[in-house]
């Protein structure tokens, strides 16, 4: 017998309503083709509840279900909904990466030009490459972009879907919220598979999971299918009651099925069978089994430099001009690692971008040698008294020259990057190439005491800082080394490979 996902989530949060719309849109749905699982029904059902009055009981609708289950269907099916059923005049699709939100409107395109009902009521399909939209003669309008890429910032819609909220900056929402009090019935979903606080911004989903294991905002929809790691978590069922039990066995196909609600439909047993067989433990877990490594209500965010102040210095359109320098840096545990650089602009402003960031050490060294022999930097920054000096014996074996600084120049580095960030006067001397890693380590990072100044803390930080150490290294050795040869010509230093 063929092993199911379990069609209901282990955490829920449903909020009360007298109907629900989610029928009509899962029978229109239908129509198109897209004949959806129960547990993708579920979600509509309960998301698309409406009140009284005629709003939707469910202003936020947070889903986190493990990859390949086929959330993206649940969005299709909204879409169609709110073009073909609900007149919604506009709604934004977005992803963190350009190909999800284009994979998205591929399919959303598909979905109406093979549905004779969907198609005679299209104006306009835009498929120019970050203008891909659907119009229809009515004037209503779907529309996809990328967050990644900063466009679609400003648009306000009567619908924001937002995928892969996993990667979704709390700035993002905060500037969206006031915008969307001025819609008559507006709705915002989440859709993500479970974050790390480690590798991408998740502050965002996470409180919207937090609420929603919570269950008491009568404004919210959340639902999350995963096992359960721990006996402290609690399932809440629909009534409201709690049922907590002996955490979950993550070799355990049974296991496997409460996570993935998609088993045997279209994800296999054995293809997860060869997945615990291939993965580390906590990839598998997070990808798989949807435990995620939150962020926590208590956890210090920004504490040395304010998120406000951080991004007035970002600038997805900076690049340096010249010569660059790069820094090295490793997590404690060498779990991770990171390449930066940092330069100056054409019109003088400092640059900082993350050039890689990677689990383990392996690749250091031959992707540090690759950046030297290309853009022959006026320093490769690596400090020998951190988890990355014991890589400095291999980069000079390769002919490397390595600038070690000593304790003092790691906490004029330190000074030197927070005085560009905010300067006690004048306006900041430094723009960032924005990062989710670098981000998450801004955010997460503390300090400790090196002499008369400061440096960033590694082992404290409630984050891997290591992009901003290494940052910090780059921008140093530009500063230090930078000037002391003539300058090349100003030319773009483009791309990274």
């Amino acid at each position: 017998m063929t092993l199911l996902g379990v069609q209901t989530p282990r955490i829920s949060s449903i909020p009360e309503y007298e109907s629900s719309a989610g029928l009509e849109a899962v029978d229109l749905a239908a129509q198109a083709g897209l004949v959806l699982d129960p547990w993708q029904q579920y979600c509509l059902i309960n998301g698309l509840g409406e009140r009284r009055d005629g709003r939707w009981s469910a202003f936020e609708c947070g889903i986190v279900v493990s990859r390949q289950n086929g959330k993206g269907g649940i969005f299709e099916a909204r879409c169609l909904a709110g073009l073909f059923l609900f007149g919604e005049k506009l709604i934004l699709y977005s992803a963190h990466e350009f190909k999800t939100a284009t994979e998205m409107f591929l399919r959303m395109k598909t979905l109406v030009d093979n549905t004779d009902a969907f198609r005679k009521r299209v104006k306009r399909i835009r498929t120019s490459h970050g203008d891909e939209g659907i119009e229809l003669l009515s004037g209503q309008r779907l529309r996809f972009v990328a967050r990644s890429t900063g466009s679609g910032r400003g648009f306000s819609g009567d619908v924001n879907i937002m995928d892969e909220a996993f990667n979704l900056a709390e700035t993002s929402v905060d500037a969206l919220m006031p915008t969307m009090s001025a819609r008559e019935n507006p709705q915002l979903w989440y859709g993500s598979s479970a974050a790390d606080k480690h590798i991408a911004p998740c502050e965002q989903l996470a409180r919207v999971r937090r609420r929603g294991i919570k269950g008491d905002d009568p404004s919210l929809f959340y639902a999350e299918w995963s096992i359960d790691p721990h006996t402290d978590e609690c399932a809440r069922d629909a009534d409201g009651t709690t049922a907590c039990t002996e955490h979950d066995n993550p070799d355990d196909p049974e296991a496997w099925a409460k996570a993935n609600p998609a088993l045997g439909i279209r994800i296999s047993v054995e293809h997860v069978a060869r997945e615990r067989a291939s993965m580390g433990a906590k990839g598998f877990g997070r990808e798989r089994l949807g435990v995620g490594d939150w962020p926590s209500d208590h956890e210090v965010q920004w504490e040395v430099i304010p998120e406000a102040r951080w991004r007035a210095v970002e600038d997805p359109e900076s690049e340096p001009a010249g010569r660059v320098a790069f820094g090295v840096h490793v997590a404690p545990d060498r779990s991770w690692a990171a390449i930066a650089t940092a330069g100056r602009q054409a019109f003088g402003l400092y640059h900082v971008e993350i050039v890689d960031y990677r689990p383990g050490t392996s690749w250091v060294t031959e992707r540090a040698k690759s950046l030297v022999d290309r853009w022959d930097p006026c320093a490769l920054v690596v400090d020998a008294g951190s988890p990355a000096g014991s890589l400095i014996a291999d980069l000079e074996a390769e002919g490397l020259e390595v600038t070690k600084p000593t304790a003092q120049q790691v906490a004029h580095g330190w000074g030197q990057l927070v005085d560009a960030v905010m300067p006690q006067e004048g306006e900041p001397t430094v723009r960032v190439l924005p990062h989710p890693a670098l981000d998450v380590a801004v955010a997460g990072a503390v300090t400790r005491k090196l002499g008369d100044s400061k440096a960033w803390d590694s082992k404290a930080s409630s984050v891997d800082i290591c992009p901003l150490v290494a940052a910090t290294h780059a921008l140093w050795g530009f500063v230090t080394k930078g000037h002391l040869e003539e300058p090349p010509p100003v030319m773009p230093f483009a791309v990274y490979a």
